[in-house]
């Protein structure tokens, strides 16, 4: 089903900015004092690949999903995906197993655990947004089964030609034809009225 790009856009974009917030800042935090597993920049690990690069990637996908798409189904998937990432930043090192060794309290709210919370509250937000059915959807679906009148899912194409050898679209008839026979009687009456001899003219004048 339908719905507007703008229904999932600023989530879509806060999701963009904090998975790679989280993906990138195990690489680059220690150029500003911020180490999670290692205390040289661009060091990449078993651990900050697991625990930070793969949820990372996977909130930012989220994110584009939710930003891109006017598809309800494809945008829910995309919304599942941010809350599972959310989920992995938070409890990826217990199900895994891996461990960063150098993240202090401040390291692990702020590229883990509160991380992850805020992650999977802005994608269940969004799929809670998606869930809503409003008019604006009703009009987009309505619009679509309108442009695809033949029911194969695909909306028609133009296929006709005009006179400049541009393609027409099929367009609804107007209502014009009660107009254009008053014209076209009125020009008949004044053609009749020229065709009588002058006299019987000025007969019906006097």
């Amino acid at each position: 089903m339908r719905i507007p790009r703008s229904r999932g856009a600023v989530s879509g974009v806060i999701l963009v900015i904090l998975g790679a917030w989280g993906a990138l800042v195990p690489l680059i935090g220690p150029s500003f004092d911020f180490s999670t597993d290692s205390t040289s920049t661009w060091s990449l690990t078993s651990d900050t690949f697991w625990l930070s690069v793969v949820p990372g990637v996977a909130a930012v996908v989220a994110g584009l999903i939710l930003l891109t798409s006017a598809n309800r189904a494809t945008a829910g998937l995309g919304a599942w995906l941010g809350i599972a990432a959310g989920a992995w930043f938070v409890a990826g090192d217990q199900i895994t197993g891996f461990s960063v060794s150098e993240a202090g309290e401040f390291e692990h709210l702020a590229a883990f655990e509160g991380l992850g919370a805020a992650i999977a509250a802005l994608a269940a937000f969004a799929l809670g947004r998606l869930a809503v059915r409003s008019v604006r959807d009703e009009e987009l679906t309505r619009e679509a089964a309108l442009a695809d009148r033949d029911g194969d899912g695909v909306p028609e194409r133009p296929m006709r030609t005009d006179e400049s050898g541009r393609e027409a679209r099929d367009r609804e008839p107007v209502a014009t034809s009660g107009a254009r026979t008053d014209s076209l009687t009125a020009a008949d009456r004044g053609r009749d009225a020229a065709d009588q001899p002058r006299g019987r003219r000025l007969f019906r004048r006097s």
